[in-house]
């Protein structure tokens, strides 16, 4: 349904911003120390380059997860500060073993450095923008390419968080059972993610209202023509 001109840009930002109070609420172990001091700057996404917040949009939409939320979960579980862009992305190729995190430039060295640490003997390693153990989730993946393709790594990751809320009947609890099961693990981890899921719905909202705002002026200008 097409809204008329005449309605104007405070009509239109009232409605979105009704819709966005009636959008589902919500709430979601590799952050530094370091990065937790920074978090009041994660607001402000990088404007380009890799960043898994800026995959999961079609994931949430699929599983039914609420807006931002695997965008909340990638920045806790990936995340990691590119001092190029001033800003903290979700890496995609992020590996976690051995009690450390490690970023790759690419895919084809993730790769590399897990089938390296398998040959090791070591089994507990997470991977990719969502962190999925392998070791848990032994079946999650074909083969160790996908496991670091960044969509099948969410999309795997997004079933997960569906299955959990689906047993849980809560969303908070999706979200720490998505770490562990084990409440004193879980609920440090909820804490967090809820925070990272509140800055990124500020900035998905911020969006939207500047879409709006670009939308109505265009409109106004092709009005005056």
């Amino acid at each position: 349904m097409a809204i008329r001109r005449s309605m104007g840009l405070g009509f239109i930002l009232g409605l979105l911003l009704g819709w966005l109070a009636a959008a589902p609420q919500a709430t979601a172990r590799t952050i530094s120390q370091g990065a937790e001091n920074k978090e009041e700057n994660m607001l402000d996404r990088p404007p380009g380059g890799l960043d898994c917040r800026r995959m999961v949009g079609a994931a949430e939409a699929r599983h039914r997860i609420p807006s931002e939320m695997l965008a909340a979960i990638s920045l806790a579980e990936s995340g990691r500060w590119k001092a190029e862009q001033q800003a903290f992305v979700a890496w995609p190729w992020t590996v976690y073993a051995q009690g450390r995190g490690r970023h790759f430039p690419d895919q084809a060295a993730a790769v590399t450095a897990v089938r390296a640490l398998l040959a090791q003997g070591v089994r507990n390693i997470d991977v990719g923008c969502m962190q999925v153990n392998l070791h848990y989730h032994p079946n999650a993946f074909d083969t160790l390419q996908e496991a670091l393709n960044p969509d099948a790594n969410i999309d795997y990751a997004a079933r997960l968080l569906r299955r959990l809320y689906l047993r849980h009947r809560s969303w908070t609890q999706a979200v720490a059972h998505y770490h562990s099961a084990t409440k004193a693990l879980n609920k440090p981890y909820r804490r967090k993610v809820m925070r990272l899921w509140h800055k990124e719905r500020r900035w998905a909202n911020s969006q939207r209202r500047a879409m709006v705002q670009a939308a109505y002026k265009r409109r106004r200008a092709a009005s005056r023509r």
